[in-house]
C-alpha cells in the first residue's frame, strides 16, 4: 500500500474542497476516533471525515482510492474487537450525520435506514406504530456498524442476528461506485447473495451507507425473571433444556457470581450474588406466564432457587438495564484496570461443557479478575478480565487463557467470535475456523473488490506469511 505525506496532502485539499470543514485534522477528534470499547491500543487517523449523503461518501472514497489512501469507517466506536483503529492512518469515515429514517412500510413490516441511525433512535421513531426492531447489542450502535459486524445481542434467541434481520442495504465500494445488494421482498433466489457478503465485512470491503431492515411487532405482553443458582453447571444445564423444549424465549441471559456482585456495586441492587439466568418472555399474556412456568420447572429441577416472574414494566426495565451496564459495572470494580472481553459461541449441547472447562482454566490464575456473562441460548458467552496496567504478566496470562478458550470452542465446532467481530483481535484464529482454501477464497474477493487495500486494512482477514 503506498500511503506517502503527498498522497495525504493532495488527498486532503481534494476532500476540504468537497466537505469544508466537515474535514477535520483536529487532535482531540481524531483521539476520539483512535479507538474503539476494546482494549486494543489506540491510533490516530490523519483525518476524520462528516458526510452527509451517499454522494459524498462515494466522492471520499474515489478521491482516498486514487490516492491509496486508507479509510476507516467509523459509526458509533462501541465495537470490541478493534475494528476501528486506524493501525495505518488514514481518513476515518463518521457516519454519524447520515441519520435519516428514509421510509417505514408498516404492512410490510420493513424500514429503509441511513448508516448513522441508532438502534434506540430507530425505536423511538417506531414507537406509535406498533413495530420494533429487536437487534439488542446492549449498546446503543449505529445500525451500519451492527450490520458490518454481524451483531447481535440478548434478544437473538429468539429474533436473530443482524445477518436475518437486513433484507437489502446499500454501500459504497472504494472505486466509489454504489451497489444495492436487493429489494424490499422478504426473500430472493436472483443472483449471488451480496447482503450476507457484506453483513460482517467490518468495512473491508466498502462501506454501508443504507440498510433496509425487517421490523417485528411489538408483542402483546412482555414478562421478565430471574432464577439463581449455586453452581453455572445449573444454569447452562436450565438453558440447554429449556431450548431443547422448544420454548419460545425471548432472552436467557446468563451471569456467573463475580458478575452479579459487580452489578449490585455499580447499580444498587441486591441480587444474590450467585450464578443467575435473566430471563424474558414475549407473548399473550396466557403466553408468558406458560412459558415463565415451565422455565421454572425446568430451573428447579436443575437446582434454582427463587424463581422471581414480573410482568411489571419497571421492574423489567431495571433488571435489563443492569444487564447492560454488566461490562461498566466490571469495569468499576477496578478503576484504572484495562477490561479484556472476548466471546465465543458454541453448539448449544456443548454449552456447559465449555463453560465449564474455561472457568476451571480461569481457576489456575486466582489473581486475575474474571467474570462471565452470555446470551446462552445462543451458546454464546463472554469472559471479561480485568488487567492491572503495572502487572505485564497479567496480559501475557489473559492471552494465553483466550487462546484456549477460542480453542476449545474450535474444537466443539463452535466459533472464534459469536458477536464481537473479528477487527484486529481475532485475526489469527480464522484460518483454523474455516481452513486456508476459505481463506483464501476471501482475501480473493478482497482484492478483488478492494485492489488497492484502502478498506479498513489490517482488519479482519490474518497477514500473508512471506
Amino acid at each position: 500500500m503506498t500511503d506517502t505525506a503527498e498522497n495525504l496532502t493532495r488527498t486532503l485539499a481534494a476532500l476540504q474542497a468537497r466537505l469544508g470543514d466537515r474535514v477535520t485534522e483536529s487532535h482531540s477528534q481524531r483521539e476520539h476516533h483512535s479507538h474503539d470499547e476494546s482494549w486494543h491500543e489506540p491510533r490516530l487517523p490523519d483525518a476524520v471525515c462528516y458526510p452527509k449523503d451517499i454522494d459524498e461518501v462515494a466522492a471520499i472514497l474515489s478521491t482516498c482510492n486514487e490516492n491509496r489512501v486508507p479509510v476507516v469507517p467509523f459509526g458509533t466506536g462501541t465495537g470490541m474487537e478493534g475494528g476501528t483503529v486506524a493501525v495505518h492512518g488514514g481518513i476515518c469515515i463518521d457516519v454519524s450525520r447520515m441519520d435519516q429514517i428514509v421510509a417505514v412500510h408498516t404492512d410490510d413490516l420493513t424500514c429503509t435506514v441511513q448508516a448513522g441511525v441508532t438502534r434506540k433512535q430507530l425505536n423511538s421513531y417506531l414507537r406509535d406504530t406498533g413495530l420494533y426492531f429487536p437487534i439488542d447489542p446492549g449498546a446503543d450502535a449505529s445500525l451500519g456498524g451492527m450490520a458490518a459486524t454481524r451483531a447481535s445481542g440478548t434478544n437473538a434467541v429468539r429474533y436473530g442476528t443482524m445477518r436475518e434481520n437486513v433484507l437489502s442495504l446499500k454501500a459504497v465500494l472504494p472505486d466509489g461506485s454504489v451497489v444495492s445488494t436487493g429489494r424490499r421482498a422478504r426473500k430472493s433466489a436472483a443472483g449471488y447473495d451480496l447482503t450476507r457478503l457484506l453483513v460482517g465485512s467490518e468495512g473491508t470491503l466498502g462501506i454501508i451507507v443504507e440498510l433496509t431492515l425487517r421490523l417485528h411487532g411489538r408483542p402483546e405482553a412482555v414478562s421478565a425473571a430471574r432464577v439463581c443458582f449455586e453452581e453455572v453447571e445449573g444454569a447452562t444445564q436450565t438453558t440447554m433444556a429449556t431450548m431443547q423444549a422448544g420454548v419460545p424465549i425471548a432472552r436467557i441471559e446468563l451471569l456467573d457470581a463475580a458478575q452479579m456482585d459487580a452489578i449490585n456495586r455499580y447499580s444498587r441492587t441486591a441480587y444474590p450474588a450467585k450464578p443467575t439466568l435473566f430471563l424474558e418472555f414475549h407473548g399473550s399474556p396466557a403466553a408468558v406466564r406458560e412459558q415463565a412456568e415451565t422455565v421454572g420447572e425446568i430451573a428447579a429441577d436443575w437446582g434454582g432457587a427463587e424463581f422471581q416472574w414480573t410482568a411489571d414494566e419497571q421492574e423489567r426495565r431495571e433488571m435489563w438495564q443492569a444487564r447492560h451496564d454488566a461490562a461498566y459495572a466490571a469495569m468499576a470494580l477496578k478503576p484504572g484496570c484495562k477490561a479484556y472481553a472476548t466471546d465465543v459461541c458454541v453448539p448449544i449441547s456443548r454449552l456447559a461443557e465449555c463453560i465449564q472447562a474455561t472457568q476451571e482454566d480461569a481457576a489456575r490464575y486466582p489473581e486475575l479478575t474474571t467474570m462471565l456473562t452470555g446470551h446462552v441460548g445462543d451458546g454464546n458467552f463472554h469472559y471479561v478480565f480485568l488487567i492491572d496496567a503495572d502487572e505485564p504478566a497479567q496480559y501475557e496470562q489473559v492471552q494465553e487463557l483466550s487462546a484456549r478458550l477460542v480453542e476449545r470452542a474450535l474444537d466443539m465446532d463452535g466459533t472464534c467470535t459469536g458477536e464481537h467481530a473479528i477487527g484486529l483481535g481475532k485475526r489469527k484464529y480464522l484460518e483454523s475456523e474455516f481452513g486456508p482454501d476459505a481463506v483464501d477464497l476471501m482475501r480473493t474477493i478482497k482484492r478483488a473488490v478492494d485492489p488497492n487495500e484502502i478498506m479498513n486494512p489490517g482488519k479482519l482477514l490474518p497477514p500473508t506469511s512471506g
